[in-house]
């Protein structure tokens, strides 16, 4: 059986040392060729170099537009607060230590789902259909200035 104090030693080809002779099979240049950019010793080439032609990301045409102002919600839908009692009230920290939200950027409420439970919520951005079904529930909706209902979804 093998254990530890008994193991075999698997790699039995050394490393080979250059640049220590001709007659080492890797003198003189060292493997490296003859003159040239990647002979010389000193900073690496990188990855995506391609000999000074114009590089592939600049070869192929741009497209599309990402605009930089857009704000990206963190979505909840309104059939994920059924996991909450009757009579909770929902906001951004309850939402983030339940496990429904996870990374730092707004929250917005969308009306995906049926709701079953009466709930309240606060300072959380809700779409028309979230804010009609938690109403239609006997819940209500508390804004505050940063938030308002919106019809985008």
């Amino acid at each position: 059986m093998a254990e530890l104090h008994n193991l075999k030693k698997i790699n039995t080809k050394e490393k080979k040392r250059r640049g220590r002779g001709a007659s080492s099979g890797v003198g003189g240049t060292s493997g490296r060729g003859h003159k040239g950019q990647r002979a010389r010793a000193g900073k690496k080439i990188s990855p995506w170099f391609e000999g000074g032609q114009t590089p592939l990301y600049r070869r192929l045409p741009k497209r599309g537009f990402r605009n930089p102002s857009a704000v990206v919600y963190e979505v909840v839908n309104v059939k994920q607060l059924n996991k909450f009692e009757d009579g909770t009230v929902v906001n951004e920290k309850l939402l983030r230590t339940s496990g429904l939200i996870k990374k730092k950027k707004p929250v917005k409420i969308l009306g995906d789902g049926e709701l079953t439970k009466k709930l309240t919520i606060e300072g959380i951005k809700v779409s028309a259909s979230a804010k009609e079904k938690t109403e239609a529930r006997g819940g209500r909706i508390s804004i505050n200035d940063k938030c308002q209902i919106s019809n985008d979804q």
